[in-house]
């Protein structure tokens, strides 16, 4: 293999990343889903002809069923009167209990499908439908679905037949959360009333009415938008519970009128509910918990001789005379399924709830057998496809041993329902559920070790391999060949040639030969430099090359300081205020890493203990903020200052002699500070329309749009400027995101940035002043040891090779990066996100528009961090990109403690955090790459200053 290149190790390193991002997919989140599964009917004697589903987007069981109080009246009344008068007198209600992602597409699909939409979808991109699978919908004879464009299609789409389920939709600018929200469900109601009253005067719509085993979906995504534009506790929330309670007691009327019989079924429930803070998405409690109603054709009436299930939570409800009964949302597909006689969907995980259905004990018992025998199924098929795919397969020694076998425990199960035995078959019915879902967990992970090994080799080899070349490039004096061998490349030739038989008789997909590619490439590579990377850590180590070598304590120290920083920022992944405390330890590194430097500089020092401290308290914040006008006006207040300090500064130092600075940028500086104070006016006026529900002024948005974008232009018409003072270039980085921390923060995120860009110049300054008294210290030595040696002991000052004391600022610039990240909220929870600051540009729902301004915000603190290490580069005399390259050579030590900490059960919050941080630590790499190019184009021409001696680009250090 030839020598490394900088740029094949880039590119090699993006690969690598990007083909390893989707190894936790392909290990942890292959999809559960089979297909050629058997169908089995629910019931032969279905007690309902047609079923209405009600699902209020976004609705959280207390809100539902609690009383609340009027502002206007004083008193406590019930949002929804009629609901609760169905719970009391003629159904059957509970909690239904959702995962995470508590969001409105994998709810629908939980309740409607009867599984947990797996993660994996994800990865198939935006469509209707990610992965096949089937539905209640799908089932059905046909279906009526009414609602949100962004919901319906993708059970349309995944219907066997096209015409079997029938939609009515509104357009996408219905979802404005600027407009009363109650618009939504009243397009709703209004379709359902337009279409039964076709039916009077067209004999086919009426025909098809009147079928048997029929669906008619209702998705009212007003509360959903109420709740994000104006919380949970408003009015406005209130409002739309109370809305569609009247529109559903309207609609109930309508449908008994029409059909003149007792054959309807009606079941009310939520895909999600929602935080007081107007967010959902995590596993919090309030998102989790929804409202679960069914009354009608074939469901129990209210049982009030036995009122249990009640606890807190449910106690002020108010309803502890009738008993609660909770269901997990899978449950809800099989309940639908019974209540009009359909075959279970085939990838439902739901067991039919026993409680909510009026029925004897006899038919319960066929009914959840069928259930058990639908989800056995899955585990029959799932086991056939492993057995052919596997060299040595073993069953599942709980459903395949010694005493039983699959058959056998369906058989017996039939076999009490046959003579009479019906609560031992509905018992029994359970446990083999229980069972059958344990066995598809076993064959899900099945391949774990395998593949787990294989990517853990792939990603130790990248750090050996990325340590390598940069030793190389960076800290070898001279190349040294690389060890050459036939032995070693028919070794490496011949383990690849076996992973890939191995993969090719499991019919594996292409990634996984991928997987195998890497480990293979890397470890071959560092076998064949393997005298480099022991020479360049020998000279790393022990500094050969400098006038001042390491000791043993000093080594045992500095390693274990690095490990533990790296696994503290682990655990600061989990609970943010770990970032807190290493920001108190931090504050006063200065102290300890001379004493002499801090007494010169007591100024420098006492700023940077103070905007240290200052930051540890932004990691001690809630991560769901409440928006605060009075917090973001003060953050813009602060921008203005900063930035008339630093011209006025400027102008005071070009007055006294130093780099003189030109009209243009004054101006081009006047102009960012003007659009910083026009973001303050633009965002006070857009909140204050909003909060008064007056929408968003036209011109607001529009002036609001060319804001962000004139800041974002103007820097980079500064960069061909001859001014080159790199102050005045951190200003103007500074003042061209500034507005967008206006425009799109709800909370005390322009103080945060504020806070962050002064720490940053601290941190830039701090390391100025250590490095040059490090290299005057060096220059007197130089001096002795030319005398002592008769001139025969000289380092070559051209240039410096990196020592292992500067890890110590790449491991600061990687603390930062994570402070970026975390220092606002928690990027790796989705419920930390806001919408609110999004409305003032875009008032339609998109997803896309939306999500990309959420993300360009968490981005802007990059610049700044990458202006930074760009600079200190320059400054400290090293080649261009070293440090950039020590980062990179470290950052995975942190992915590959999250690619053992990614969980699949368990809490739905704790696994999608653990998704999120194996993600973000592994596209650190790439990012950091791409901060590296974004930081020469920042610092391009840049000059640094310190005293009478001035440090060009690309020179190293200069003698006095």
């Amino acid at each position: 293999m030839n020598r490394l290149g900088k740029r094949s190790v880039l590119f090699v390193g993006i690969l690598f990343h990007l083909v390893y991002l989707w190894s936790i997919f392909d290990i942890y989140f292959i999809t559960p889903l089979v297909h050629g599964m058997q169908h089995f009917v629910s019931t032969d004697e279905p007690p309902a002809k047609r079923l209405f589903l009600i699902v209020g987007d976004g609705l959280r069981a207390d809100k539902c069923f609690g009383a609340w109080s009027n502002a206007t009246s004083g008193s406590s009344e019930y949002a929804a009167p009629f609901i609760r008068s169905k719970i009391l007198e003629e159904g059957t209600f509970g909690v239904s209990h959702t995962r995470m992602p508590t969001e409105s597409r994998p709810g629908h699909v939980a309740i409607i499908a009867g599984f947990y939409e797996d993660v994996s979808a994800v990865t198939k991109g935006w469509k209707e439908n990610p992965v096949n699978f089937d539905s209640v919908f799908n089932q059905s004879r046909h279906t009526w679905s009414f609602g949100s464009p962004d919901i319906l299609p993708m059970f349309a789409m995944g219907a066997s037949d096209p015409d079997r389920v029938e939609t009515y939709m509104y357009g996408h600018e219905f979802e404005d959360f600027t407009r009363d929200t109650r618009e939504l469900d009243t397009y709703v109601f209004d379709k359902v009333e337009e279409l039964f009253k076709n039916a009077t005067t067209d004999p086919a719509v009426d025909a098809a009415l009147r079928q048997e085993k029929i669906v008619l979906f209702l998705h009212l995504l007003g509360i959903d938008t109420a709740g994000h534009a104006s919380r949970p506790g408003s009015v406005q929330y209130f409002e739309n519970i109370q809305h569609i309670d009247a529109g559903i007691q309207k609609l109930q009327k309508m449908i008994d009128d029409f059909y003149q019989d007792d054959n309807t079924a009606w079941v009310f429930t939520a895909d999600h509910g929602m935080s007081d803070w107007g967010s959902h998405g995590d596993g919090h409690p309030d998102n989790t918990r929804t409202p679960l109603v069914a009354w009608g054709a074939g469901v129990a009436k209210p049982d009030v001789s036995n009122p249990i299930g009640h606890d807190e939570f449910s106690i002020p409800w108010d309803l502890n005379v009738v008993k609660r009964v909770d269901v997990e949302q899978a449950d809800i597909a099989s309940l639908m399924s019974y209540l009009i006689g359909l075959n279970y969907p085939v990838n439902s995980v739901g067991r039919l709830p026993l409680d909510f259905i009026d029925a004897p004990l006899k038919v319960k018992s066929k009914a959840i057998a069928a259930n058990a025998r639908e989800i056995l199924e899955q585990y029959r098929v799932k086991e056939r496809q492993t057995i052919d795919t596997e060299l040595n397969f073993k069953p599942f020694p709980r459903i395949e041993n010694s005493t039983s076998t699959l058959n056998s425990l369906i058989a017996k199960m039939r076999h009490l329902d046959a003579n009479g035995e019906y609560q031992s078959a509905v018992e029994l019915a359970y446990e083999l559920m229980k069972l059958g879902l344990q066995g598809l967990r076993y064959l899900q992970t099945y391949d774990w070790l395998f593949l787990r090994t294989l990517v853990t080799f792939g990603f130790v080899g990248w750090i050996l391999y990325a340590l390598t070349s940069f030793l190389d490039f960076y800290i070898l004096p001279t190349k040294i060949n690389p060890s050459h061998g036939y032995e070693l490349s028919f070794f490496a030739t011949g383990l690849l040639s076996v992973l890939f038989g191995v993969f090719y008789f499991r019919h594996s997909p292409l990634m996984h030969y991928l997987y195998a590619v890497f480990p293979v490439l890397f470890w071959e590579t560092v076998a064949e430099y393997r005298m480099s990377l022991w020479e360049g850590l020998k000279i790393l180590i022990w500094n050969a090359s400098g006038l001042e070598r390491n000791t043993v304590a000093k080594l045992t120290i500095q390693v274990i300081a690095f490990f533990a920083l790296m696994e503290a920022i682990v655990v600061g992944y989990f609970h943010r205020e770990i970032f807190s405390v290493i920001y108190g330890m931090i504050s006063v590194w200065p102290l300890i890493q001379n004493y002499q430097i801090c007494r010169k500089n007591k100024a420098l020092v006492l700023s940077w203990f103070v905007s240290c401290w200052l930051m540890s308290v932004f990691t001690l914040l809630p991560v769901v903020k409440v928006e605060s006008i009075e917090q973001i006006l003060v953050a813009g207040v602060l921008m203005t200052v900063v930035g008339i300090v630093g011209m006025l500064w400027l102008a005071k130092r070009s007055a006294s002699g130093g780099h003189a600075i030109s009209t243009f940028t004054m101006a081009v500086l006047g102009l960012q500070l003007g659009l910083v104070i026009l973001s303050m006016v633009v965002t006070y006026s857009t909140v204050k329309a909003l909060q008064a529900r007056k929408g968003l002024p036209f011109g607001n948005q529009i002036v609001g749009w060319l804001v962000l974008g004139a800041s974002l232009t103007l820097p980079f018409l500064h960069l061909k400027s001859k001014y080159h003072d790199y102050r005045a270039r951190l200003l103007l980085i500074f003042l061209a995101f500034a507005p967008t921390f206006i425009l799109l923060t709800i909370s005390y995120e322009g103080l945060f940035y504020v806070t962050f860009f002064i720490n940053l110049v601290f941190w830039v300054d701090l390391e100025r002043k250590i490095y040059d008294n490090r290299r005057a210290n060096e220059y007197a030595r130089r001096k002795v040891d030319k005398s002592s040696t008769n001139g025969n002991h000289m380092i070559d000052t051209s240039s410096r090779r990196l020592e292992l004391a500067d890890i110590r600022i790449a491991l600061f610039f990687f603390f930062l990066t994570q402070i970026a990240f975390f220092g606002t909220g928690n990027i790796a929870s989705i419920s930390s996100f806001s919408l609110d600051s999004v409305y003032r540009l875009i008032p339609l729902f998109d997803p896309f528009a939306m999500g990309a301004l959420l993300l360009f915000k968490i981005l802007v603190p990059f610049a700044v961090i990458s202006a930074d290490l760009g600079l200190l580069t320059q400054r400290l005399g090293v080649k261009p990109s070293s440090l950039f390259s020590m980062v990179l050579s470290i950052s995975d030590i942190l992915t590959l403690n999250f690619f053992y900490l990614v969980r699949d059960e368990g809490s739905w919050l704790d696994i999608g955090m653990s998704i999120s941080h194996f993600c973000i630590a592994s596209l650190l790499c790439v990012f950091v790459i791409a901060l590296e190019y974004f930081s020469e184009v920042l610092v391009s021409g840049v000059t640094l200053e310190s005293g009478d001696e001035v440090v060009e680009k690309n020179n190293g250090p200069l003698e006095k």
